[in-house]
């Protein structure tokens, strides 16, 4: 399984806000602290604040902050806004189905469930158990004269880690 590169800035961009909670981030600095140009970023920024995940504000003091609390933000649920649209192979698009193997194929049921079994993986974790605790992070991510850290109530090193 693989991740689009949409999924990949999209949750870049949610650490990003999580690292810097409490503040409004504009999108030039996402696009620097994650390497992307703007003209990508925007359209995933976009989407996610369609998706609830982020609130985006406009004009000259407007960016970008979270829309809810790190730790309510599963990545599960991140991974499921942007990749729900992508379809792991043709046969999983009926209109669009090609293979001559699909009456007799049972790889279909298999690729289905392998999914099922990376997204249930995903949903054990919150933006909270990928920022929380984790200096290295917070080291690259962090603007300058950011708030404190942000609070990370149930998040802890060890659950992220084991799911690493």
């Amino acid at each position: 399984m693989r991740l689009t590169t949409r999924t990949s800035l999209a949750l870049r961009t949610l650490m990003f806000c999580a690292v810097n909670d409490g503040r409004i981030v504009r999108k030039q600095e996402v696009a620097e602290g994650c390497n992307v140009s703007e003209n990508h970023l925007a359209q995933v920024i976009n989407g996610l604040g369609h998706a609830g995940f982020v609130t985006t504000l406009r004009g000259r003091k407007g960016g970008l902050k979270l829309a809810r609390p790190m730790d309510k933000i599963g990545v599960g649920e991140v991974a499921r806004a942007f990749e729900g649209q992508v379809p792991l192979a043709e046969c999983f698009v009926s209109n669009r189905n090609t293979c001559p193997l699909e009456p007799a194929c049972r790889l279909r049921h298999a690729l289905a469930a392998a999914v099922e079994a990376f997204y249930a993986s995903l949903d054990r974790l919150t933006i909270a158990d990928l920022v929380c605790h984790n200096d290295r992070l917070h080291a690259i991510l962090e603007l300058p004269g950011a708030p404190a850290r942000p609070l990370c109530a149930g998040a802890t090193p060890e659950r992220a880690e084991a799911q690493a």
